[in-house]
């Protein structure tokens, strides 16, 4: 893996002291806007475009002085990004929200307005890609997703800036996501998709990857629900497993899940001894804000992510103490 100068700092940027990326996520749109409403007992629409901005300012603003990074949308994020801390870079998202449900196979979208060069113009320091993948789904739908990344990992080339991108697996024949019978077929799932893109013709700079178990169904962790999909050794296993794979630097995502399962993770991570450069985490940070902000307001959710925020964002920091600076995996001096 080669990095240009330009890449190199901005990849800079978007890391700590040690090489490490420890970002914060806050690109979440239609997820958002859904869980506002509900907390508010309104439906999705009442959602105002200044409740979105003032959420993403609010976590922004609080949380970045304990990130490397911030990870924003174009669409109700510029104004956030903005409030950051000087030290911490800033990742936009290209996608459009959500994917496109008329047809199967969870087929991505860009936003109509955006472009590679626009988001370097705009201050941002990588270009973040989110698709829906599994290894299992249609050659004919997966085929479609990988032309896709093979043109942003061009555009991001030519425009001489980081592309990160985020795969977040799936069933195609609609099982549960989060049930025992997934859980089992996670790690194929995560571990060929970051087989995959790995390729050099997808030009991707970053992985940003799903752990490749789920802790809820490993036997003796922390949060384990009481069906086992594996035992702890099974699972640290798996980690070097898909670790060993990956000839791209990757960093963990959070994917929804609540602080305590996103840390006991991350401990597995540590004790796999795998080579992981940080991670992007979002909702296990501030999710828990949302119902305060809905009801209470800016202040108080400033109040909120001032105390229960910054203490599970200083969790995941003191949780990924292990990971490896993502120059190392790159093969590219640290200079």
């Amino acid at each position: 893996m080669s990095l240009s100068a330009g890449k190199l700092k901005h990849m800079k940027a978007l890391s700590n002291q040690a090489g490490v990326i420890a970002a914060a996520a806050m690109d979440q749109r239609g997820s958002l806007q859904k869980s506002l409403a509900s907390a508010r007992g309104v439906s999705a629409k009442e959602i105002s475009d200044e409740m979105m901005q003032d959420f993403k300012i609010a976590v922004t603003k609080v949380l970045t002085p304990h990130a490397s990074a911030i990870l924003l949308d174009p669409e109700w994020g510029i104004p956030a990004a903005k409030a950051r801390s000087s030290n911490a870079g800033l990742l936009l998202a290209y996608e459009a929200s959500g994917y496109d449900n008329t047809q199967p196979g969870r087929l991505p979208d860009l936003l109509p307005h955006v472009s590679a060069k626009r988001i370097k113009d705009w201050g941002a320091d990588a270009v973040k890609i989110l698709i829906y993948y599994s290894p299992f789904d249609e050659e004919s739908v997966n085929d479609i997703k990988h032309a896709f990344i093979e043109r942003i990992g061009a555009e991001c080339e030519s425009n001489d800036i980081p592309f990160f991108l985020e795969f977040v697996g799936y069933d195609p024949k609609g099982g549960d996501e989060k049930g025992l019978d997934y859980a089992k077929r996670k790690p194929e799932i995560v571990t060929q998709a970051m087989v995959e893109f790995s390729k050099p013709q997808y030009k991707v700079d970053m992985l940003k990857v799903e752990v490749p178990i789920n802790a809820e169904f490993v036997e003796g962790s922390s949060v384990y629900k009481g069906q086992k999909a594996y035992t702890r050794a099974e699972a640290l296993d798996l980690f070097r497993r898909a670790a060993d794979v990956a000839h791209k630097p990757f960093i963990y995502l959070s994917a929804g899940v609540s602080n305590a399962q996103f840390i006991e993770s991350l401990n597995m991570a540590s004790e796999s001894g795998t080579d992981y450069s940080g991670v992007l985490c979002g909702r296990a940070t501030w999710k828990e804000g949302i119902p305060v902000f809905a009801k209470q307001g800016m202040s108080a959710l400033e109040d909120w992510l001032s105390t229960e925020g910054v203490k599970n964002i200083e969790a995941v920091n003191a949780a990924i103490k292990s990971a490896k600076p993502w120059y190392a995996k790159a093969g590219v001096a640290a200079a």
